[in-house]
């Protein structure tokens, strides 16, 4: 393998039913900050059928090229299929980063990719850089310069490690959906498209899809939220979460909550929050019974404005908390909750 073969920062444009996914866009962002430090380009892979009109809107997030894999067999996500799309596209245009978003499609996709055409995979990433390495010059060994720098939440959310691939092309990573920002839309800006089929032919490792049933929610994505209003274990039951829905109702927000409460059967795995549930960036963020451990706060931290209620002052949320109230969140939650319809009220 030459290195220096390979060029430019390609990220795979997740679609599903023909609509770009938002981890699309996130990486597009991302990867146009990284193709800057590198002075080179970044490229969106599209893999999929009918889907040639998303480049557009590849383009104006910032795309400056969309390889458009088009094929029947691309219609939906398969596994062997879309590896094969994209370990061909990386093995014709030898890009020197790969992104990949950290979905159950980019999950799966990732390995098998990887693996294929022999590289490293840093997964669930939640930092990515442009820097040295080692990143601290060592003695007797190359500092090298322009690697990509991985970092991603390690042995439970205990550390944090920062991975580097220095051997091997392209660097390659997941990152986690919500951590990464889009880039401001530009409307009418156009990426050069190029169109790429490395041809398919269905055996015995095509799986055939019978039939695709859709799970219905009324839920409310929580990464979508402009304000939460999360709970964790301090809340003390189920039932007590009846204060945090009154609240987020006066307020205009969406509920949300810690891992202990899923595990406790309490509140559904869709509003989870943290390191195993969803990353989420509102404008405000109430913390309320949580303690603040890290694996939390990586899902959270990035949030304009954080208020914390919990009866432990020394409980870690406090130290990322811009407000913070000591005290019973029964008493707490149902002064606050009237405080804001009084206002709310008042202005009407």
């Amino acid at each position: 393998m030459n290195i220096q073969d390979y060029k430019g920062v390609f990220v795979f444009a997740q679609q599903v039913d023909n609509v770009l996914s938002g981890i699309a866009l996130e990486l597009v962002g991302k990867g146009k900050d990284l193709a800057k430090d590198l002075g080179t380009e970044v490229t969106a892979v599209l893999v999929g059928s009918g889907v040639k009109g998303l480049a557009d809107e590849l383009g104006e997030y910032g795309a400056d090229k969309v390889i458009v894999v088009d094929d029947p067999e691309l219609k939906d996500y398969r596994t062997e299929p879309y590896a094969h799309a994209v370990a061909s596209v990386i093995n014709e245009y030898k890009p020197e980063i790969f992104l990949i978003g950290a979905t159950a499609i980019g999950r799966d996709l990732g390995p098998r990719v990887s693996a294929r055409i022999h590289t490293g995979l840093t997964a669930d990433c939640t930092q990515l850089d442009i820097g040295d390495f080692p990143i601290n010059p060592v003695p007797g060994k190359e500092q090298l310069h322009n690697q990509l720098l991985m970092t991603r939440p390690a042995f439970g959310g205990n550390t944090i490690a920062t991975i580097a691939c220095p051997d091997f092309r392209p660097q390659m990573a997941t990152v986690r959906p919500g951590v990464m920002q889009k880039a401001p839309k530009e409307a009418g800006r156009k990426a050069e498209v190029i169109e790429y089929n490395p041809g398919f032919t269905p055996d015995h490792k095509y799986v055939e899809i019978m039939e695709i049933v859709k799970a219905v929610s009324d839920v409310e994505d929580i990464m979508d939220a402009k304000i939460l209003v999360s709970g964790g274990r301090g809340v003390g039951s189920p039932e007590n979460f009846k204060l945090l829905e009154d609240l987020a109702e006066a307020i205009g927000g969406t509920v949300s909550c810690s891992r202990a409460v899923v595990d406790a059967g309490w509140k559904p795995k869709d509003l989870q929050v943290g390191q195993t549930g969803k990353t989420v960036r509102p404008n405000v963020y109430f913390a309320i019974g949580i303690s603040g451990a890290i694996q939390h706060l990586a899902g959270m931290e990035e949030s304009d404005i954080i208020i914390a209620i919990n009866k432990d002052e020394s409980a870690p949320i406090f130290d990322v908390a811009d407000y913070g109230v000591v005290g019973d969140l029964n008493k707490i939650l149902p002064q606050l909750t009237a405080q804001i319809k009084e206002a709310v009220a008042a202005k009407a």
